[in-house]
């Protein structure tokens, strides 16, 4: 939709006031903030989009203060005619490599960065360092998702109706253990449990299709 916009030349305000005017997000994500909010699970959105995009539309379509919301992703630069740029957070990171399918185009190795301007790993790996280890539960719907694929310790990859599943097919093909979901009212009960401890990383994960 951001393609469509920008084709029409309009300034940056003008962009996001239509965005957010039309982009929908999963009903069930409000719960699944609020109970992360209520519970103190530390939530991050992660995207390959801009952020400035992104606090507007969350602001409007889940209700809470942009400011609240913790996000890592690509900025955005306003010039003085209010024509915009994106500033990408990696603009180097791009891996191509011929072992993998050409529809991975730069994401075919365990060890790719990404095509998109944002290395999504770069936002999980730190964590992996810290004295005390937490549980890293991702959730990604498409291919700018791939490089953080493996470092989660619960994947969910989102089974979407257009049947454009890049992330669970990747998954698969790659052997990385992952959970399939429609909309974040499946995912909630199963964040709930682990961080209640009533199950474990294993416990879930023995629901992976492979």
């Amino acid at each position: 939709m951001l393609e469509s916009v920008n084709e029409n030349d309009l300034p940056f305000d003008e962009c996001v006031e239509i965005l957010k005017k039309n982009i929908k997000i999963d009903p069930s994500f409000k719960e699944f903030y609020e109970w992360c909010k209520s519970h103190e699970v530390p939530l991050v959105i992660v995207s390959s989009g801009m952020e400035p995009i992104i606090r507007a539309v969350f602001e409007t379509t889940v209700g809470v203060s942009a400011n609240e919301v913790d996000i890592i992703s690509n900025s955005v630069k306003v010039n003085e005619n209010g024509k915009f740029e994106i500033l990408f957070r990696h603009p180097e990171r791009f891996v191509a490599d011929t072992s993998a399918p050409p529809r991975y185009a730069a994401h075919k190795t365990p060890n790719f960065t990404s095509g998109y301007g944002h290395d999504k790993s770069q936002a999980i790996l730190p964590y992996r360092s810290l004295p005390h280890k937490p549980i890293l539960i991702f959730l990604g719907d498409g291919v700018s998702d791939l490089s953080a694929a493996q470092h989660a310790d619960i994947l969910f990859a989102k089974d979407k109706a257009d049947g454009e599943n890049d992330l669970a097919a990747y998954c698969t093909k790659m052997g990385i253990k992952h959970l399939t979901f429609k909309h974040f009212g499946e995912v909630l009960p199963i964040v709930a449990s682990v961080v209640e401890e009533t199950a474990t990383v294993e416990d879930v994960l023995k629901a992976s299709p492979i």
